[in-house]
């Protein structure tokens, strides 16, 4: 009776996220569904500023009380569901890690790309998991078949291991690689355009664009560059570590030929797992990061030869995405970006004070960069640890220097009311 016990309790443990009896629906189908039933006709940006509709959501976390959290940019907290999916999964590996990793979690993949891939709104054959965006983009970067001389058209405020990576192409085999200079917030999508544009030559190969700019939050005309760039037969690699689970698109609708993005930021997935997106008739053509018995197949699963890794991560996704979706894209993105532009309207205007980011919807969502006079980006956030228990990060980057402030779903208006009226005082203390 014990064994049969224990079997029944691993296969209900291995179904996961993928059945009626996932984390999810145990834990939080009822108390979501009754939200959502009282609120299925109200808009997305109405539901945004409703307290009552948000609480729930925000009872899912397990964040600690005593600190505010404001730099979701970096990491996000995986709401309790995925924390203990993830738990499940661990405990079950190491009741046999050669066993229960491999021939039974293993066979977890296909309907979690699946799943992803749904999510996304693509082709699943188009979806190759993994750690985080910086493995996902390398991948492309270094899979690609450039030669010397080649040219790669990127900006200064793309993310420092995205650059790293292109200039270990060009330090070795002789690539361009080109970088614009913006000064952002630019409320204008054919100034970006334009100088992207402006920098093709014949050479041109590839332009790198970041989906949301790490530093500031600056939305970027993704797919009006990639139909810029597809008329000079230029290849788009779109970075999208702080977009996928926080904007509402579709992948393909961006227009670009790569994606990669990290699933740990804002779709709240566990610390380390990510996700790259080809289009399905580039496949064949990019070399994958690691050996591969077939490296030149047009098989997605070429770029999953990682050897060991945390299976236990890796299935404990689908219960991120079933977190996500039990909310919807759009709640979420005009939740995010009403708690965003809540305190940024209140310090805009306190003197000495200045923002960083644009409030306007097309050009913004969470991260928003603030600054005070005569304060150094590290001084502001030590000041907002030390004496609020409001945990950002300061950004010192080429020509960017703030404070970058990112809420996410679980946090509440008193956080960010708290946050406006710190900086209101930080401010007012220098004369």
């Amino acid at each position: 009776m014990q064994n049969r016990r224990k079997f029944i309790q691993q296969v209900s443990v291995l179904a996961g996220a993928f059945s009626a009896n996932s984390l999810f629906n145990q834990l939080h189908a009822e108390s979501f569904e009754k939200a959502n039933k009282s609120k299925q006709h109200v808009s997305a940006e109405t539901l945004a500023s409703d307290e009552d509709y948000w609480s729930t959501i925000q009872q899912s976390f397990t964040v600690n009380p005593n600190i505010i959290i404001l730099n979701n940019g970096g990491v996000s907290p995986a709401p309790r569901v995925v924390q203990e999916a993830l738990d499940r999964y661990n405990k079950l590996c190491n009741e046999g890690p050669s066993y229960y990793m491999w021939r039974i979690l293993d066979q977890g993949r296909e309907p979690l790309r699946q799943k992803l891939a749904d999510l996304a709104g693509c082709n699943a054959e188009e979806i190759a998991i993994n750690r985080n965006a910086t493995e996902a983009l390398n991948t492309v970067i270094y899979g690609l078949n450039l030669k010397a001389g080649d040219e790669v058209i990127g900006t200064k405020q793309d993310y420092p291991n995205i650059i790293q990576a292109y200039k270990q192409r060009a330090a070795r085999e002789g690539i361009v690689y080109k970088q614009i200079n913006f000064n952002f917030p630019i409320e204008d999508d054919d100034t970006i355009v334009a100088a992207f544009e402006k920098n093709i030559t014949p050479k041109t190969k590839i332009i790198h664009v970041t989906h949301v700019i790490n530093w500031v939050g600056q939305i970027m005309p993704v797919k009006k560059i990639a139909d810029m760039a597809h008329k000079h037969d230029i290849e788009v690699i779109c970075d999208g570590a702080h977009s996928f689970g926080l904007l509402d698109f579709k992948i393909p609708d961006l227009g670009c030929d790569y994606f990669g993005t990290s699933l740990h930021k804002f779709l709240s997935a566990p610390i380390g797992s990510g996700l790259l997106w080809i289009q399905k008739d580039k496949i064949e053509k990019i070399w994958p990061l690691t050996c591969n018995g077939e490296p030149q197949s047009s098989n997605i699963r070429k770029f999953e030869t990682l050897g060991t890794r945390s299976f236990a991560i890796e299935q404990a996704i689908g219960e991120a995405v079933n977190f996500q979706n039990a909310i919807g894209n759009k709640r979420k993105e005009e939740r995010i970006r009403y708690l965003k532009n809540y305190w940024a309207e209140r310090v805009q205007n306190i003197p000495k004070v200045k923002l960083h980011t644009s409030l306007k919807a097309a050009y913004s969502c969470a991260i928003c960069g603030v600054s005070v006079d005569g304060i150094t980006p590290g001084e502001l956030d030590a000041a907002l640890m030390n004496d609020y228990k409001i945990h950002t990060v300061g950004i010192v980057w080429e020509n960017i220097s703030c404070v970058r402030i990112t809420p996410h779903v679980y946090t509440s208006i008193k956080d960010v009311e708290k946050l406006a009226k710190a900086i209101e005082e930080i401010a007012g203390r220098k004369k």
